[in-house]
């Protein structure tokens, strides 16, 4: 995991993480992912990561100025160019069917999740309390991917498969569902997951709610 982190928090601008700083980091996400942002104190994150309190706030001056550090290389370089440059697989693709669209998206976000489930837990925790992180949020994610994702809706919308609301709406309310299966999935111990089971039901869900006409195609 350490190798994935190099990557990511290293550019031109800052330089290269020290050996120090790379485990603070690491520390800091493991920490943050798993009790929180506010339940983790520097203490705690330093002796995960072997270092000295001070070593933490020679490097952070806050504990804010930590979870900004980890979450803005993630939004930059992360999620920005993942759903800019990865969506696009889907959202370039001619779709038949709002199903099969929707089945490529849910398959799309459940593989990225899946692979960085730690960082990502943090922005879903933490965005809504940090007012500095959603706006890091609206500048690094384009706003290009909902706009296709809306032209696509409207373009099924004319072809009748689905109910004549506000594209955005449905996009909404959509992503929501699919937002509570794929964090749902993390969440709850596998023994008691039935993993296509809830994709399903889920699918299912999200086209009754938009009523659903699969024959209707180009």
């Amino acid at each position: 995991m350490m190798e994935e982190w190099d990557e990511l928090f290293s550019d031109a601008e800052h330089g290269e993480l020290t050996e120090k700083q790379k485990r603070i980091i690491q520390a800091a996400i493991e920490m943050f992912a798993e009790k929180g942002y506010s339940a983790t104190s520097t203490n705690e994150i330093a002796r995960k990561a072997g270092v000295a309190e001070g070593t933490i706030f020679r490097h952070y001056k806050t504990k804010k100025d930590l979870l900004v550090a980890i979450v803005t290389p993630v939004m930059r370089r992360l999620v920005a160019p993942f759903i800019i440059k990865d969506i696009n697989k889907v959202l370039d693709k001619k779709h038949e069917t709002f199903e099969g669209f929707l089945r490529a998206m849910i398959d799309n976000r459940k593989k990225f999740i899946e692979k960085h489930w730690p960082i990502i837990k943090i922005l879903l925790q933490e965005i809504p309390f940090h007012p500095e992180l959603k706006e890091m949020f609206i500048t690094y994610v384009a706003p290009e991917p909902l706009e296709k994702v809306k032209r696509l809706i409207t373009d099924f919308q004319k072809r009748g498969q689905i109910i004549d609301a506000p594209p955005l709406s449905i996009m909404r309310l959509a992503m929501s569902c699919v937002a509570g299966y794929l964090a749902a999935g993390q969440l709850v111990p596998a023994q008691k997951w039935d993993d296509e089971k809830e994709l399903e039901e889920t699918i299912q869900f999200i086209l009754r709610g938009v009523g659903y006409v699969p024959k209707k195609t180009i």
